[in-house]
């Protein structure tokens, strides 16, 4: 199970680093938690987005925030802070134009396990300042599954399957704002570390947009 983990990520990254221009984008994800206590932690990430395979950049995300378990590690509450700067392409052009945004964000995460599989709830609820934009107001729901599949749970060198969908509402004009589906090949090396390989489809309300991921998420 290790080598097809491998042979896939060797596959996969192949074709990213040779790929034509296309409307097929990739993002490179790092997720980081830092457990400052039984109860508080620090939450961490980067988000480089590109519009193709790599090296043409639509977006690049960072978000920081401080969590707050509630009970324990599977009911957390988190007060955090994103900036993100966007390159969008002018309408029939090769020109790009660069937009700033900051937000403010409030979230809830539960965990629960049905058998062999791991279910993440996230309720996150988003204040958006967008450069030369009104003020913004952002509802997401985000549903997770994770089950491993060379081990009975998720423990060290566990190979996985992921898969996510997370829904994005506005709070006025066009309520729907996009929803994001998921799949993936994960592998958890320890506690500490783990990866995941996968493939999302976006919808928007006027078409959709295919991504590969390439994501690493670190606790410590």
């Amino acid at each position: 199970m290790n080598k097809l983990f491998i042979s896939l990520l060797f596959f996969f990254a192949s074709t990213i680093a040779f790929a034509q221009p296309s409307d097929l984008g990739n993002w490179i994800i790092y997720l980081g938690n830092k457990k400052i206590d039984s109860k508080w932690n620090w939450h961490h990430e980067v988000q480089y987005r590109n519009y193709n395979a790599i090296g043409d950049l639509e977006q690049l995300l960072l978000r920081t925030g401080i969590g707050y378990n509630l009970t324990d590690n599977n009911n957390n509450i988190l007060l955090g802070y994103g900036y993100i700067n966007s390159q969008n392409y002018v309408p029939n052009t090769d020109t790009k134009v660069g937009v700033n945004e900051h937000r403010i964000y409030q979230q809830f995460i539960t965990k629960q396990s049905i058998g062999r599989v791991k279910l993440q709830h996230r309720y996150r609820f988003e204040q958006r300042w967008v450069e030369d934009q009104e003020f913004k107001l952002r509802f997401r729901y985000f549903l997770a599954f994770n089950i491993p599949l060379n081990k009975s749970d998720m423990i060290d060198k566990t190979v996985y399957l992921s898969s996510y969908n997370e829904l994005f509402l506005n709070h006025k004009n066009n309520v729907f704002d996009r929803n994001r589906l998921y799949g993936g090949l994960g592998y958890k090396l320890n506690n500490l570390v783990r990866f995941e390989l996968g493939y999302m489809n976006q919808f928007f309300n006027n078409g959709n947009r295919d991504q590969i991921n390439i994501i690493t998420f670190l606790s410590f």
